[in-house]
């Protein structure tokens, strides 16, 4: 396919007939790409994908709910503010030059914040104006920058700048781009307008916008506030106050951190054009918790995560970004890490799904069961007999892990109640032994027995010195909790916890008719004392009057607090016991929280350390294979150069290490080593050298020092 020619000319060829279809890899494929038994492969992806639509769907339906006050409360500013303008009292209102704005402060979980303003501004679009604009700082350095992508998104058409020559050729030659100014904006809004606006004949229309009852607001949405320019920001203000009179705008103003940030950003006079309202969205805090509530301590879905892996999400969440949506996305991560390295997740599903799963379990799959450790515990618990059937009988525990698979339901159906019930019971106590969120007592269950834990303990005695109407009131919010429980044992426990309530309440309908008791009756042995007494008669009346008090009887109350104290410590020992402690946890449990760890919260300094000790890994060039310590000739020059310093000490010499490469380099162009060419220094090895330098300075391996001109100081040790 050459072609030789005098001239200068176009030449085609044609595509071959017998062209080769490419391949496209499905979501399916890259699932089954390296996932542990294969045969069942097909079924765990299906049941990972329709687990995670479920979840997903239920929280995206929960984070519209958690975010519908806050949308309702900007929807109704626009209107209100619209409807102002709308009629004659605007002037007393507010002034002709102010602009209607809402400072909008959603916190510092920036990650979260695209979500919501997605979802305001398709309200807004649906419920009160088409003409809705948002942008972000990156895209708006400059006030031609920002004015541009403002017109572009109202107008959806191409916007030109006069210094932009290209521009200019494209709108002489389409006729299509409009000009960048605000003037543009009220030609075409005016024009918008006119089209929906059917008027009556006769009627003059008025030039203010304020007289048009037909003419829907100019919404501008600035998503993060803080990263704008103050100087182009208020340029913008000042510009658009001029056409306030022509032109309905308003502004909403995204704040990550404080409405001061207004007031610092923008002098008095740019401040004093704006009519401010703020509005404060739930916390971040508050929508974690929410999401843990209904995502993670709800039994309708069957993927679990044990300990120590939520542990690492959610100090993800409160160390690093705050972010509700990392936070889902860092629990997909683990559904999907399970499903595609547990064979037995095949398990994972709904009641009817996992039993009928049970029977299609080949022998292989059988022999994962009992290598798992929680069923090795069961099976050691059994007799001899029924052990040999367990090991070799694969009818027979199939039939057990059915049985243990509507266990392990169960356990779920009455854990969750319960430690609603103790959360409830132990937030409001002093100095929080329990936790003063319920995820905190999730993790404590979790981990180990917590009745075993001393803090628990603690919880139960400062349980005994509450007030009586505040035990009734903690026990009245127990009962609420289990009323929606299906479960049989849960239906019994808030029988049982109704009557000990209403045993509480006779207590205070038979207070007043109560005899008096023994203690008023009984004289008390102070009184006793005579006004001169030895030693020891004083001691013998002061073992006496220990002795009654020992011998106190308890009150009424005192053994209905005790009962019913004592019966919320065996609902707690009953159904709080660890998940470790159930049989086939490991089908519905994911466990690996350094994968987790890994893949959600990265260390860039092992990474880059990684790629420039062993650059094969990521080149995949089987000339880059080398022993350990030993440095190929064919590597980048930044990773030569790497390998070279972690030779040296604290101050590298670099001429020293200028002479080092050259050798290796000139050992990779295949100098013989006796030539006098062989580690010689010219200018394109020099230039080499220090262009690898400097990147190694860039990465903050090494820093120029003033202790010696020709030596540069190490920072970092060790390898990789």
């Amino acid at each position: 396919m050459s072609t030789s020619s005098v001239s200068k000319g176009c030449f085609v060829f044609k595509p071959s007939a017998k062209k080769k279809k490419k391949t496209t890899l499905t979501l399916e494929d890259h699932f089954m790409r390296g996932c542990e038994d294969a045969e069942n492969s097909e079924i765990r992806f299906r049941l990972c994908h329709d687990l995670w639509d479920k979840i997903k769907t239920d929280t995206e339906a929960l984070q519209d709910e958690l975010n519908r006050n806050i949308l309702d409360s900007l929807l109704d500013f626009t209107r209100k503010c619209s409807s102002t303008r709308r009629h004659s009292d605007w002037a007393s209102q507010m002034r002709a030059s102010e602009i209607p704005t809402a400072a909008l402060v959603l916190g510092v979980n920036v990650p979260d914040h695209d979500m919501t303003f997605q979802s305001l501004s398709d309200l807004l679009q649906q419920s009160v104006t088409p003409h809705v604009a948002s942008v972000q700082a990156k895209e708006c350095g400059a006030l031609k920058h920002l004015m541009k992508r403002v017109l572009e998104r109202l107008m959806d058409t191409v916007v030109d700048d006069e210094e932009e020559e290209e521009a200019e050729q494209t709108r002489a030659q389409l006729n299509t781009s409009v000009h960048c100014s605000l003037s543009t904006l009220c030609a075409w809004y005016n024009t918008n307008t006119k089209k929906s606006d059917t008027g009556t004949p006769g009627k003059k229309r008025s030039s203010a916008v304020r007289d048009d009852p037909l003419q829907p607001p100019v919404v501008i949405i600035f998503k993060d506030l803080e990263a704008f320019n103050p100087k182009v920001l208020q340029d913008f203000i000042l510009i658009c106050s001029r056409y306030i009179e022509r032109l309905p705008l308003m502004f909403i103003f995204g704040i990550a951190t404080s409405p001061s940030t207004i007031q610092h950003m923008l002098p008095h006079s740019v401040t004093s054009l704006l009519c401010i309202e703020l509005f404060q969205s739930l916390s971040c805090t508050q929508h974690l918790a929410t999401v843990i509530d209904k995502l993670i301590l709800a039994p309708q879905f069957p993927f679990k995560l044990n300990g120590k892996v939520l542990q690492v999400l959610i100090s993800i969440f409160l160390y690093h970004d705050f972010s509700v949506r990392n936070f889902i996305k860092g629990i997909q991560l683990a559904l999907l890490e399970h499903f595609h390295s547990q064979p037995l997740s095949v398990l994972c599903c709904k009641k009817k799904a996992a039993l009928l799963n049970v029977m299609q379990l080949g022998h292989q799959d059988l022999e994962r069961v009992r290598q798992l450790q929680s069923f090795k515990r069961y099976a050691e618990k059994q007799e001899a007999q029924e052990q040999v059937h367990l090991l070799t009988d694969d009818p027979h525990l199939k039939e057990v892990c059915q049985k243990l698979i509507k266990d392990l339901r169960k356990y779920h159906k009455n854990y969750y109640p319960t430690l609603r019930c103790l959360h409830t019971l132990t937030s409001s106590l002093p100095r929080y032994p329990l936790g003063k969120q319920i995820r905190e007592l999730h993790l404590i269950c979790l981990e180990k027995n917590i009745w075993e834990n001393e803090d628990y303990q603690s919880a139960m005695k400062l349980l005994k010195m509450l007030a009586k109407d505040q035990l009734i009131a903690l026990l009245q919010r127990c009962e609420e909790t289990l009323q929606s429980v299906k479960s049989k044992k849960m239906k019994s426990a808030r029988v049982q916890l109704g009557d000990t309530l209403a045993r509480f309440k006779q207590l205070d309908t038979g207070a007043a008719e109560s005899p008096p008791s023994v203690e008023d009756s009984i004289t008390s042995p102070v009184k006793n004392l005579q006004k001169k007494t030895d030693l020891f008669q004083l001691q013998k009346t002061l073992l006496e009057m220990n002795e009654s008090r020992r011998s106190k009887k308890l009150s009424p109350f005192e053994v209905l607090r005790n009962e019913a104290l004592q019966f919320i410590d065996g609902l707690v020992k009953s159904h709080l016991s660890p998940p470790e402690s159930q049989t086939l946890n490991e089908v519905c449990y994911y466990t690996s929280s350094a994968t987790v760890r890994r893949h959600l919260n990265a260390t860039p300094r092992t990474s880059i350390q990684a790629a420039l000790n062993s650059p094969i890994y990521y080149l995949q060039n089987e000339r880059l294979k080398t022993e350990d310590g030993v440095i190929s000739n064919a590597a980048p020059d930044i990773c030569i150069v790497y390998k070279l310093h972690l030779e040296c000490g604290r101050l590298i010499n670099l001429y020293d290490w200028l002479e080092a490469y050259a050798t290796v380099v000139s050992a990779a162009e295949g100098n013989e080593p006796d030539s006098d060419d062989f580690g010689k220094v010219d200018d394109v090895k020099h230039a080499r050298f220090i262009r690898a330098v400097s990147e190694l300075e860039f990465l903050g391996f090494i820093k120029s020092t003033k202790q010696k001109t020709d030596h540069v100081a190490r920072l970092s040790w060790g390898g990789c």
